[in-house]
């Protein structure tokens, strides 16, 4: 399919006949944006990030995914990269940590409990507690373990998740149903001292009111003298709306939640049709990637 054909706006500076735009810093969530729906990364991935080094772009890649889940997918191009891990708790470049926003301990307790009450009561979900060092868990059963892993490759199975000896840095919680219209309604109380974000259908996460994508992308272009005219992001949602608000280069993909797509400014290809990497060639004047 032809670029022109797919459904992207962009702004009139992104004319092939103008300049080539001023872009330093690229920051795209994964699942849902970068990732096809099979959770597969762009095969031209390799190529457009050694094209973006090569002219001083710094790309980072900002998931709700753990730090040591994202260093392994980018491992042969993890040197100098940012990772936003844990949607924005835990950043880090070249396994330095460069911020970090942990929960109070009587906070897990509480989340933690809050889960339990809605197991008990029928509500089919788990807790992710999410460490620096490791994600714990304490279900065992097959069918949670396994919405587990793809996110977080480091995690053990523990008696009492509320008792490891870990920096937590937020809450996960998986509801095999609609996690809009079950969990996240029972975390309500949390919602007035605390983040309790809609991360994707099954997934909502409890985080510090402080802590969020935007948050740590505005950290990262204060640290480096970056600014949002500089900046392309991209997602899919709920939990990406803030950090689209750092950039004006913010793109919701064509699948995205609608909120995002109101919140965007300008629109691009589904995941499943790699509208971050042609997007970006598309700006950049990069050779354009195939669709996948």
């Amino acid at each position: 399919m032809p670029y022109s054909d797919s459904p992207l706006l962009t702004p009139s500076d992104a004319d092939p006949a103008r300049d080539a735009v001023d872009i330093r810093l690229i920051v795209t969530d994964m699942d849902g944006t970068l990732l096809d729906d099979a959770k597969r990364a762009p095969r031209e991935l390799w190529t457009v990030l050694e094209q973006l080094r090569e002219r001083g772009v710094l790309f980072s890649p900002a998931s709700g995914r753990q730090y040591a889940t994202l260093a392994r997918e980018f491992e042969q191009a993890a040197e100098g990269m940012v990772f936003i891990a844990e949607n924005g708790t835990y950043v880090v470049r070249d396994g330095v940590e460069l911020s970090s926003d942990p929960l109070a301990p009587d906070v897990v307790t509480r989340v933690v409990d809050c889960v339990r009450r809605l197991a008990a009561g029928g509500v089919d979900v788990g807790a992710v507690v999410c460490g620096k060092r490791s994600a714990y868990v304490e279900r065992t059963d097959e069918a949670f373990l396994a919405e587990v892993r793809p996110y977080y490759v480091e995690h053990r199975v523990v008696e009492d998740v509320a008792a490891v000896d870990d920096d937590i840095l937020k809450i996960a919680l998986y509801d095999f149903g609609p996690a809009e219209r079950t969990t996240a309604p029972a975390l309500a109380a949390f919602a007035a001292t605390h983040r309790v974000v809609v991360s994707g259908a099954h997934w909502v996460d409890v985080m510090n009111r402080t802590a969020d994508k935007g948050a740590a992308v505005r950290r990262l272009q204060r640290d480096l003298g970056i600014t949002p005219a500089q900046t392309m992001v991209f997602g899919d949602y709920l939990n990406d709306l803030e950090m689209l608000d750092t950039a004006d280069w913010s793109f919701a993909m064509a699948n995205a939640h609608p909120e995002v797509v109101r919140r965007a400014r300008h629109l691009a290809p589904a995941n499943n049709d790699n509208g971050v990497l042609r997007t970006i060639a598309h700006v950049l004047r990069l050779p354009s990637p195939d669709p996948r």
